[in-house]
């Protein structure tokens, strides 16, 4: 019994690391099995491996002082891409993979600069997705300057992605106005310095139109401070180690910590994390020096464990595995891959042992040994036993290896028995669940062996299960080898009714191009004209019956452009017609366009709200401005069609990061449910964007009265962002998760509107002008039905006292459907707008039922009229060839300060003759009365 209690928390620490795709474990205040990887595209250099031992052995003690004296960093995993040099040091990973590191070491797809930076999809105290550095941050000495040490860089994006806190400074909104004065936004305001230009290192100017100083102008630090916060704004200052908290924090400021995070400081997010509540501060005095283990990825190592009992034949499903995997064989599973095949039913036999796939010969041979035939009782660990032994067949260790494990039905046997054997063999357990009654427990098996997770229904009509075998790639980083999913379609058409679409093949893709027709009972009538007008009909696809599809592969690189299909079904009967088009990339230098999706959680109780976010980027660079739609398909029941958006609002964080999302809480049943999501980029509105929460990079420094510079950031021109894609699709499956507790019948109206993060205010006149993106009347979805708007002289009332401040009268304002911009202008009575005006704003949605937001951020509206500059001197002419033109500007060639300076000291020596004279005078009267008296 102590022996399954010791295991059954070991599985809640594996299970807790997997929602969040890591799988660090904190241990009496020691983080332990973080994982840093190396992509496969980085040139080898051992330098780079010394670096970040050196890095993390920094970072440990920092990381104990910052968080007063509780956290330090006990051991780290490094994995090493398969492409550099082998060493006897190195050893073979368990369940680390690339896609589910920490941090990454990889190179940016357009190279922008080595700002080191978070990837964060979730709201104020969710963990981020991964940190990134680029090969050069790592090995380049002269940017410390600049950024700080490492060590200190990695508890700044530690701090973002462990806990998720934001960064307390702001690039787009560099300053602010306090007062008569203009700050620059940072945290605390105990850091001192000066604003200079960057250019010209002089003074800043105003701009007359915002108060502000005008672009180009950067706050330089003084290089000694005394101030000890914030290790979220600048890191890189000795002083400095410490985070903001309630005595310090900077409410003002336009930080994306204060949006976010609801004006709360980064300690007070931090504080509540579940890292700090479970440790004790004191307790430990000396922190041992982290300890590093070196990983290596082998060949990669997949083994197909399919469940071919009795409960396969209903609803054809053995049909649909058998179609599912062949397209996994023929068209998914990389070149240079090690495929198995074990089947089970009350027993397991092994069908293919290991075969290494250096041609279509391989992938044929193994399409064959797949199982069309279902009977028997169901014993899940005896596949996947048998799975493990296939996958040491190579070198003795299943350590790192993979299992694609599909079942249909309720274990005859524990399942759980074999959980300590699992977790042994150190094999990554990818769980694909068919139909409506396939054992529970799958989910465990994923989630304990940092697996994924799919789920399909027996719907004949839905390519779900085609999408998860689709969906399982080598997560080794390398998606230049991957196969992308460009289309994934499928509808039950009447006699004579077709399926039509477009496919875009963009210039990132058209290698290994397939296009895959399903059908449920006779091959359809199918015309494919690509984009010269070539046309393929049914006689040029190869058609399997035992698969029940038509494939047609396209050699070498497939045109690009619009390529349209069309699909009819030529029976007297109904029938199921589906499609899918996959492709990899065209050049192994230009990443290919991908989009990946997840929900927040893969576990939800109703009435939680979940969200649904999908990444959508080249590279490392996100992609902005394309249209994406989410599909929630239910065991049973009519799937849902969710839009995400990517406009800063809602549950979407920041504008214009690549990161699409939406709430989802239609919930119709229990059970699992399966996501994927459709990209489409139709226009030419699709372009790159930067990464967000980057770390800053300081433009100098002030020592000792001098104004020391670093080298100018490179940066990068919207014309590099503005790449013309061109049209482009994509479809991928975001796996499964599971839904419990929801009720039948109708849902009462419990959600209430989605908090406002984007609220802004200004000042044209006599009139203040807000604008925000308005919210749903459920969440993020419908419309509100009305506005509550208060404004204030202090930002913290707003936070801590909403209802008590002062309200603006907003009841003509008709709140617009969500995602749409809302602007809002009034004239304040009994107030004069005048240099120095200053209010705060805030604002709540109500829904029809009068359920009431959070309140939005706050949004400060100020006036600020700058000081008139001194008038600056013009050079006199060095020739009198020409005779100047007479100025009529305010910059005449003989300035006016010279003139007044000529009165004021022409004025001086006057009054110093007639002071020395009326002495003179004075003294000589002096002695002719003295001399008189004699």
């Amino acid at each position: 019994m102590a022996l399954w209690n010791l295991y059954a928390v070991i599985l809640a620490f594996e299970i807790l690391g997997s929602a969040k795709c890591s799988m660090v474990k904190l241990n009496n205040g020691g983080y332990e099995d973080i994982v840093i990887a190396i992509n496969p595209g980085v040139p080898e250099d051992p330098k780079i491996i010394e670096n970040i031992q050196n890095m993390l052995k920094e970072a440990t003690t920092y990381l104990f002082q910052a968080t007063k004296k509780r956290l330090f960093i006990r051991n780290v995993k490094i994995l090493i891409p398969l492409t550099w040099s082998s060493d006897p040091n190195y050893i073979k990973p368990k369940t680390e993979t690339y896609d589910k590191a920490d941090a990454i070491i990889t190179i940016p797809h357009l190279k922008y600069g080595d700002d080191p930076y978070t990837l964060q999809y979730g709201g104020c105290g969710e963990a981020g997705k991964y940190i990134h550095f680029t090969p050069n941050f790592m090995v380049d000495d002269k940017l410390l300057s600049a950024y700080g040490s490492r060590g200190r860089v990695f508890v700044h994006e530690w701090a973002h992605f462990r806990w998720g806190v934001f960064d307390e400074y702001d690039q787009e909104n560099p300053f602010y106005i306090t007062g008569l004065n203009v700050e620059a936004t940072r945290c605390s305001l105990d850091i001192t310095g000066s604003n200079r230009n960057q250019d010209t290192g002089g003074n800043c100017n105003f701009d007359v139109t915002t108060g502000l100083y005008e672009e180009g102008c950067v706050f330089l630090p003084n290089q000694k401070q005394f101030a000890m916060e914030s290790i979220m704004y600048m890191q890189s200052l000795s002083s400095v180690t410490e985070f903001c908290d309630a005595s310090n924090h900077n409410i003002e400021a336009p930080s994306l910590q204060n949006r976010i995070c609801n004006s709360r400081s980064t300690w007070d997010v931090i504080s509540n994390s579940a890292d700090i509540k479970s440790t004790v501060p004191g307790t430990i005095t000396n922190i041992p020096e982290p300890t590093f283990t070196l990983l290596q990825y082998k060949e990669r190592v997949v083994t197909l464990v399919l469940d071919v009992s009795g409960s396969m034949a209903q609803n054809n499903r053995i049909g649909r595995l058998y179609q599912a995997a062949e397209v996994f064989i023929i068209q998914i599973i990389e070149y240079d891959s090690f495929v198995g095949i074990v089947q089970f039913s009350g027993s397991a036999s092994v069908t293919s042992q290991l075969v290494q796939i250096y041609n279509d010969a391989q992938r044929t041979k193994l399409k064959a040994l797949l199982p069309e035939t279902a009977n028997g009782g169901t014993h899940i660990c005896s596949g996947i036993l048998a799975g493990i032994e296939v996958n040491k067949k190579l070198d003795g260790s299943s350590y790192g290896t993979e299992i694609i494990l599909l079942s249909d039905g309720e274990d005859n046997y524990d399942t759980k028995l074999c959980f300590p054997n699992i977790l042994s063999s150190g094999v990554i357990i990818h769980t694909i669940a068919l139909g409506p009654n396939a054992a529970k427990e799958l989910e465990d098996i994923a989630h304990m062996t940092g697996g994924l997770t799919f789920s399909a229904s027996d719907k004949v009509d839905a390519n779900a299960l085609i999408d998860a075998f689709s969906g399982i790639s080598a997560g080794n980083g390398d998606i230049t080898k991957e196969a992308i999913q460009l289309e994934s379609n499928g509808l039950t058409l009447k006699p004579s009714e077709c399926l039509s679409s477009t496919v875009f093949i963009d210039h990132t893709v058209g290698n290994s191009t397939f296009f895959l027709v399903t059908w449920q009972t006779a091959v359809p009538s199918i015309t494919l004209e690509d984009p010269k007008g070539t046309i393929y009909t049914q006689a040029n696809f190869v058609s399997d019956t035992v698969a029940k599809s038509s494939r047609r592969e396209i050699s070498g690189t497939a045109e690009r452009g619009a390529w349209n299909y069309k699909l009819c079904n030529t029976l007297t009967a109904n029938q199921a017609i589906g499609i899918m088009v996959s492709s990899t990339a065209a050049d192994k230098n230009v990443p290919p366009i991908t989009v990946t999706a997840h929900m927040n959680t893969d576990t939800n109780v109703y009435p939680n709200p979940m969200v649904i976010y999908a990444l959508v980027s080249q590279g490392h660079l996100p992609i902005i401005g394309v249209n994406i739609t989410a599909i929630i398909e239910p065991q049973i029941g009519s799937a849902e069609i969710v839009q995400l958006f990517d406009n800063g609002a809602g549950p979407d964080i920041a504008l214009n990061d690549g990161v699409y999302s939406s709430y989802f809480f239609s919930f119709k049943s229990n059970g699992r449910h399966s996501l994927k999501v459709r990209v489409e980029n139709t226009g030419n509105k699709a372009r790159l964007s930067l990464p967000k929460n980057r770390a800053l990079y300081v433009p100098g420094y002030i020592e000792n009265g001098e104004i020391v510079m670093n080298p100018i950031k490179p940066s990068i021109s919207e014309d590099d962002l503005l790449v013309d894609f061109g049209p482009f699709s994509r479809t991928a499956s975001g796996g499964s998760f599971v839904l419990s507790n929801v009720p039948s019948g109708v849902q009462p109206d419990i959600y209430k509107p989605e908090k406002i993060t984007d609220l802004k205010a200004k000042i044209e006149g006599n009139t203040f002008v807000l604008t925000w993106t308005a919210t749903g009347d459920d969440l993020d979805q419908g419309t509100a039905a009305a506005y509550d708007l208060r404004m204030n002289t202090f930002p913290k009332e707003l936070r801590d006292n909403f209802e008590n401040c002062k309200a603006v009268n907003i009841t003509h304002l008709k709140p617009q459907p969500s995602g749409s911009i809302e602007t809002f202008a009034f004239v304040p009575e009994h107030i004069t707008i005048e240099n120095g005006t200053i209010l705060y704003f805030s604002l709540i949605a109500i829904d029809k039922v009068s359920q009431r937001s959070d309140p939005s951020n706050i949004a400060q509206a100020a006036l600020f009229i700058p000081p008139t500059p001194p008038p600056t001197t013009t050079p006199a002419p060095t020739t009198t060839t020409q005779t100047p033109t007479p100025s009529t500007d305010c910059k005449q060639d003989i300035n006016i300060t010279h003139i007044l300076l000529i009165i004021c000291t022409t004025a001086i020596i006057l009054c110093l003759i007639i002071c020395i004279t009326a002495c003179v005078v004075s003294c000589q009267r002096n002695s002719r009365r003295s001399a008189s008296r004699m």
